[in-house]
């Protein structure tokens, strides 16, 4: 039991030293245990990796890459305006759309790596809906959570490991209790990211011009596509439901900011087969 606590107090004292941070929009405490430009580094590397691969086929057509460079566009002017402005300005933004009308996905790396995949058009719909897509997949981006869920398990694999050393609990303890500590932390964990990126990024889609009432129907619209999804507590995202419950609690602010902001001209989002 000595050897554990020689072994916590020093593991303490550095987490506490080098890994706190904070959320500026929710003031959320953060375990940050990796540096920005390791960060980015990493996130470059992966940019690389998926487009390089054999099987992506990024689209050169004008009628799916132009609407999605327009609202990159707005939403990063708006990031660059924000309460994350310092780190959306040192970022080497790019877009990419992906042409696989098959996979409803979009994604932003840290460094500023966007990729659109056209199958999530048809649940877009419009420029408003990919911008509530694209504003909560930047705010991930900006907020740190890819840094923020490496550190957390960074630290919860050490943590196990000292923790069955000092119990004994061997191999398959080991891997009940880390099973366990799935479901009960890294889980809602993650859900908490979802969340704080639907929260921020409905604003930031909203200063740059977008109805944020949009983000309402784009949920629905999932919802009605991704029928039997797994429950809530064993997912790493919000259900459907607590999602567009959520989003018409903060409607009330993002509407306000709305209000003042220039509006952005919205087309429909092209038809995929």
């Amino acid at each position: 039991m000595n050897h554990l606590i020689r072994t916590l107090v020093p593991l303490t004292l550095l987490i506490y030293l080098v890994g706190c941070g904070s959320n500026p929009y929710t003031n959320r405490s953060q375990l940050l245990l990796i540096s920005e430009g390791q960060e980015v580094q990493m996130g470059n590397k992966l940019y690389a990796q998926v487009l390089d691969d054999p099987d992506v086929a990024v689209s050169t057509n004008s009628a799916e890459v132009d609407p999605v460079k327009r609202v990159a566009k707005r939403i990063i002017s708006a990031a660059q305006q924000s309460k994350y402005a310092e780190r959306a300005k040192s970022f080497n933004w790019e877009v990419n759309v992906i042409k696989d009308d098959k996979t409803k996905n979009a994604w932003a790396l840290p460094g500023g790596k966007i990729a659109v995949y056209t199958g999530i058009f048809p649940e877009a719909k419009n420029e408003n809906g990919l911008a509530a897509i694209m504003g909560h997949e930047v705010v991930h981006a900006l907020a740190r959570h890819g840094a923020e869920r490496t550190s957390q398990h960074l630290a919860a694999n050490l943590g196990m490991q000292i923790t069955s050393h000092a119990f004994n609990l061997g191999r398959v303890g080991s891997s009940l209790a880390m099973q366990a500590l799935g479901v009960g932390v890294l889980l809602p964990f993650s859900r908490s990211h979802e969340s704080e990126a639907d929260y921020i990024g409905l604003l930031l889609a909203a200063e740059a011009g977008y109805d944020p009432q949009e983000a309402v129907l784009l949920w629905q619209r999932m919802a009605e596509a991704s029928k039997g999804a797994p429950p809530e507590f064993l997912s790493t995202h919000p259900s459907h439901t607590t999602r567009i419950q959520d989003l018409q609690k903060w409607m009330p602010e993002a509407l306000a900011i709305y209000k003042q902001a220039p509006k952005a001209s919205v087309s429909p989002l092209p038809a995929i087969e």
